[in-house]
């Protein structure tokens, strides 16, 4: 059976996947009373950027409650004019949920309260207009890992828009930890990553993205997709040129990325950031490959039932899905590895823990979010996702991709 990569370790026997927030064997230090604040890091491009929220719903049923239809919230970011309110990183559902995730045992083991979740602000602000300079902007889908809420993942989203993308983060429904709808309504999920769910997911999150794709063509178009017709940012549907998609996620959201490729041909490039390929059996973008560009980006690991250390990558046996897509993939490819960085690491933890270490064991903050520096790792994830899409999205060239860079050390190309 093929793994995913994932950092709720202790289930990685049924199926490793991701869930934000990971199982940890000992206690953190009690926390002081104050809540830890946190706070994400600056945007590195050079246009300002705004966010909104779009509900949608499809026609088709939802797979795991098919007398609903299939419901979904997205976040839309894209350059604007200017700066305005900041938008908070999670509302306050969302973030007593995580606070719930990150206290309950066998999680963080953090107690009640000890990170202010609900307090840390976006770079990215509200009721600002589209910046459209550029004309209209590339746009990027993304996806995240099982288990996880979207939120979890601003810091790469925010940055990337500003760098000239309208970029869209999916929140798959009864996947995701927790999605809060409009009027407060939460639809929440506890499923285990067993290989049947997993199975149901993966095809549920292609369809999910499809949908989403089809309506971003509606808004182009002069339609309003939000199903209660709440107001949109003034441009929008003028900002997005949808002859230029391109896609990545973490985790299980990587595999959604370049499942989601393998079946739609309207996304031309991809990134998977350290997320296996197969549940069960191997994906189908595995076995065949794609004829566009796709990245791969691991990170270290350690086996959960054999303790053995590895590398994320296609040359090592631990994730067999990485080395068959390699050798089936037909368009331009890279592996990228992040040296000393843990599965986490590609999401907002990789600035959240650092900033609450005195919360939490020694081990905990390794098995979360590895040895590599925070500071560091974000940068090169920052400067390699702009420059993927650069390169293939906007025909932009970059040196990044001629080999090993000095700029960002804990980064290295495996052939």
């Amino acid at each position: 059976m093929f793994t995913l990569r994932g950092c709720a370790l202790a289930l990685a026997a049924a199926l490793a996947a991701t869930i934000a927030l990971a199982a940890c064997e000992q206690s953190a230090p009690e926390s002081t009373g104050t809540a830890a604040k946190i706070t994400l890091p600056p945007l590195s491009g050079r246009y300002p950027v705004g966010t909104v929220d779009l509900y949608l719903v499809d026609s088709r049923q939802d797979p795991w409650h098919p007398a609903d239809k299939r419901e979904l919230m997205v976040t839309v970011t894209y350059p604007a004019q200017r700066t305005g309110d900041r938008a908070p990183w999670m509302s306050p559902a969302v973030a007593e949920a995580v606070d719930r995730l990150a206290s309950d045992a066998p999680m963080l083991g953090l107690s009640p309260g000890a990170v202010d979740w609900g307090g840390t602000k976006r770079q990215a602000s509200t009721g600002v207009e589209v910046e459209h300079t550029g004309g209209a902007w590339p746009v990027v889908l993304f996806s995240h890992g099982f288990g996880v809420v979207r939120e979890l993942n601003s810091v790469r989203t925010d940055d990337l828009a500003s760098h000239g993308y309208v970029v869209v983060s999916i929140s798959h429904t009864y996947d995701a930890k927790v999605v809060e709808f409009p009027g407060g309504r939460l639809l929440s999920s506890d499923a285990k990553p067993d290989p049947q769910y997993l199975a149901t997911s993966i095809d549920a999150r292609v369809a999910d993205t499809r949908f989403v794709l089809d309506q971003l063509t509606r808004l182009t178009q002069g339609a309003n997709p939000d199903a209660e017709n709440r107001a949109l940012p003034a441009g929008l549907a003028a900002a997005l040129d949808l002859s230029k998609v391109g896609m990545f996620g973490h985790s299980l959201g990587g595999y959604t990325a370049g499942e989601t490729m393998f079946r739609d041909p309207r996304i031309g490039a991809g990134i998977n950031l350290d997320g296996s390929m197969g549940v069960g059996k191997l994906g189908e973008v595995v076995r065949h490959g794609v004829d566009r560009p796709f990245m791969l980006v691991g990170a270290d690991g350690v086996h959960p039932e054999t303790k053995r250390e590895f590398e994320h990558s296609h040359v090592d046996d631990m994730d067999p899905s990485w080395r068959e897509f390699w050798t089936n993939q037909q368009g331009w490819k890279r592996d990228l590895h992040f040296d000393g960085a843990a599965h986490n690491s590609f999401t907002d933890l990789q600035v959240a823990v650092p900033q609450c270490a005195s919360l939490l064991s020694p081990e905990t903050r390794q098995r979360e979010v590895g040895t590599i520096h925070p500071a560091r790792s974000v940068s090169a994830q920052q400067d390699y996702i702009a420059a993927f899409f650069d390169l293939h999205l906007k025909g932009i060239a970059s040196d990044l991709f001629d080999g090993n860079d000095p700029r960002h050390p804990d980064t290295r190309f495996i052939p």
